[in-house]
């Protein structure tokens, strides 16, 4: 009896994980991961050589602790990537955004760091902004305070083996902005701001990339902080002809670092 009780606690309680897969522009792409996390495994995928070293996150005094856009006063934009999905995906974004010289944030999931290692130098070498997206991708503001907080050390960690430091930014997973609770954990985790956005490109819903494109297009102005996946054919599909429409208007795509500098 005893044991027919406990299993019943396992499937409601997994049903509750994926209730919750699809929340403010987050889509998930990988298994839950328990309530409570354990330490960091080895790291045996470790790449041949070390990541061009990672920028440590920054202090910007008048910025709010939740940052959602830059200054409206200078013709540049942010283009945010979640890290997670496709490697292959991701490096073809990647490699269009730097043909037509844009710069991008990519905040990175860390169980895909686990196993795609090489991303980090990858995004580094390009000249890329990159953080910390919690480390299994889960509703974080439903979490405990203990959960929460080794979501976002566990990612952290890996980004610090892997690049030499904590990441550039922290933005959580599942929700467009953190509960005041979030935020003061991700500060005690040395990340002095939250990364929000003000357009959403509804990517993770797979709409076509002409929606993606005017999802974007329609909302996007000076200082914009735009939210994009990696791991999605419409986004692959689309990100040209938006990074065309930037040039048209004058607007050019650079790190969430240069644009609030």
């Amino acid at each position: 009896m005893i044991e027919t009780d406990r299993r019943g606690v396992l499937r409601a309680g997994t049903r509750l994980v994926a209730a919750g897969a699809l929340t403010a522009g987050c889509a998930a792409t990988g298994p839950a991961a328990p309530a409570h996390h354990p330490p960091p495994p080895a790291d045996t995928h470790r790449p041949a050589r070390p990541a061009a070293a990672a920028p440590a996150p920054r202090r910007f005094p008048g910025r709010p602790a939740q940052i959602t856009h830059g200054p409206r006063t200078r013709p540049q934009v942010a283009l945010t990537f979640h890290g997670q999905g496709d490697p292959a995906t991701a490096r073809t974004l990647l490699g269009q955004a730097e043909k037509a010289g844009a710069k991008v944030t990519v905040l990175a999931v860390g169980s895909w760091l686990d196993d795609h290692p090489d991303l980090a130098r990858r995004i580094l070498d390009g000249g890329h902004d990159l953080g910390n997206h919690t480390h299994h991708h889960l509703d974080i503001n439903a979490m405990p305070e203990a959960d929460a907080y080794a979501e976002i050390t566990g990612c952290a960690e890996r980004l610090r083996r892997l690049t030499g430091s904590i990441g550039t930014w922290f933005r959580p997973s599942r929700t467009r902005t953190a509960t005041p609770l979030v935020e003061r954990l991700a500060h005690r985790a040395g990340y002095p701001h939250v990364l929000s956005y003000d357009v959403d490109s509804l990517d993770f819903t797979s709409p076509g990339a002409p929606a993606v494109t005017r999802a974007i297009t329609r909302d996007i102005r000076e200082g914009s902080v735009v939210s994009l996946h990696f791991g999605y054919a419409d986004t692959v599909a689309a990100l040209p002809a938006v990074l065309k429409e930037l040039e048209r208007r004058g607007l050019r795509a650079v790190t969430t670092t240069e644009l609030l500098t």
